[in-house]
């Protein structure tokens, strides 16, 4: 089957898993074929999360606290209530921290993201969106990142240096739909434990290895983590080769490769030992890395500067274009909104250019569609960016 033949019967549904030198070099070519679709998220400011629920819907978390399903095919958002906590007072101080993490677990029927207040844990049934339980009275401050170690098991890791594991039972959830109540129940839970993350500033992403059973948690003060996920109980730390701006972690399982995004670097760890077997430069010094994710052997690599750049992790290279020799594929965000407001007319109207960050990217499950997502990278500009490359 030919490259061509393969990604065609993927948009429509129709292919069988593909042989693996088959999908590497999809992975290697898709890249240069893609063309931006641009979609309105009306006045939301900055996507920070995003998710593929199915072919033809993404759910996204904004900077305003908004989680919003987007239909593709017709253009339209769909507003998802958020659960709301008991301290109503200390959720208000803390909901300009917004959505930064969505997960969904292993079996696709349970989806996870921030509540009400960001510090909380909001759990929904899938595919209706049924809230099954918020759990609470654990973190002190946002939650940066959510991980599923398997259909049961969460880990968070919050801004205030700590990680919680949670637990979703399934008779949490079993009757849900045949329940009669005018008005959403869900139940309230607290964390089967939380322990501070010893070295560590700030914990802003997790990336969960499944084959050695460890969660890698990333600080915002330059260091690595290692936890053993059975124990709960952190193993070791490392230092990171750069150490500023460390805000997006990811893992490749069938490389054995953790990459790490820097202000302007990539670096790639190995997942057993976190030792560095290299780095990159994005030559976009100061904008940040700010998403990461792989597809095959291609590491997909979204900046502050608007950018979607390749790399070729076994040819060590960035994905070039092949009718110009040289020339990196690279991927521009496009226009987005933004709100010309006081303060943008009093700070920023002068620079007529604010390219949108893409805080967040992924890939379907056929690898043939690309979501990206964010909003301008200034806290004082209030923007967002969200389209499909396909």
């Amino acid at each position: 089957m030919s490259v061509f033949k393969y990604t065609q019967n993927c948009q429509y549904g129709l292919a069988r898993r593909p042989s693996r030198d088959l999908s590497r070099l999809a992975a290697q070519k898709m890249p240069m074929l893609l063309r931006q679709q641009e979609f309105s998220l009306g006045d939301v400011n900055k996507v920070f999360a995003s998710e593929w629920l199915s072919d033809n819907q993404v759910i996204i978390g904004t900077k305003c606290n908004s989680l919003m399903v987007l239909d593709l095919s017709t253009n339209q958002t769909f507003q998802i209530p958020l659960l709301k906590s008991d301290d109503n007072e200390a959720a208000s101080d803390r909901r300009c921290g917004g959505i930064h993490s969505i997960a969904v677990n292993p079996s696709r029927m349970l989806l996870a993201t921030g509540g009400d207040d960001p510090s909380t844990v909001a759990v929904y049934k899938l595919p209706t969106f049924d809230p099954v339980c918020l759990g609470n009275k654990c973190h002190d401050d946002w939650i940066f990142s959510m991980e599923w170690l398997d259909d049961q098991f969460l880990v968070t890791g919050s801004r205030d240096n700590t990680m919680a594991l949670w637990s979703v039972k399934e008779d949490m959830y079993r009757d849900i739909e045949t329940r009669h109540n005018l008005l959403p129940e869900y139940r309230k839970t607290t964390a089967l434990t939380k322990k501070q993350c010893n070295a560590g500033e700030k914990v802003r992403s997790l990336a969960y290895n499944d084959r050695t059973q460890e969660i890698a948690a990333l600080s915002t003060n330059g260091y690595i983590h290692m936890w053993d996920a059975h124990r709960f109980t952190q193993k070791f730390t490392v230092p990171l080769p750069y150490c500023r701006e460390n805000v997006c972690l990811t893992i490749s399982n069938d490389l054995s490769v953790y990459a790490v995004g820097s202000q302007s670097h990539v670096s790639f760890l190995d997942s057993r030992s976190l030792k560095s077997v290299g780095s990159i430069y994005t030559k976009e010094e100061g904008s940040g890395v700010r998403s990461l994710s792989f597809n095959e052997e291609i590491a997909t690599i979204g900046t502050g500067a608007g950018s979607l750049m390749f790399f070729d992790i076994r040819a060590a290279r960035f994905l070039e274009f092949e009718c110009c020799t040289g020339e990196h594929c690279i991927l521009k965000s496009g226009k987005g909104f933004l709100l010309r407001d006081n303060i943008y007319n009093e700070y920023f109207a002068e620079q007529h250019d604010y390219p949108n960050s893409v805080y967040t990217h992924c890939y379907d499950s056929s690898k043939t569609k690309l979501f990206a997502a964010g909003g301008p990278l200034s806290s004082g500009l209030h923007g967002n960016y969200a389209a499909i490359w396909h």
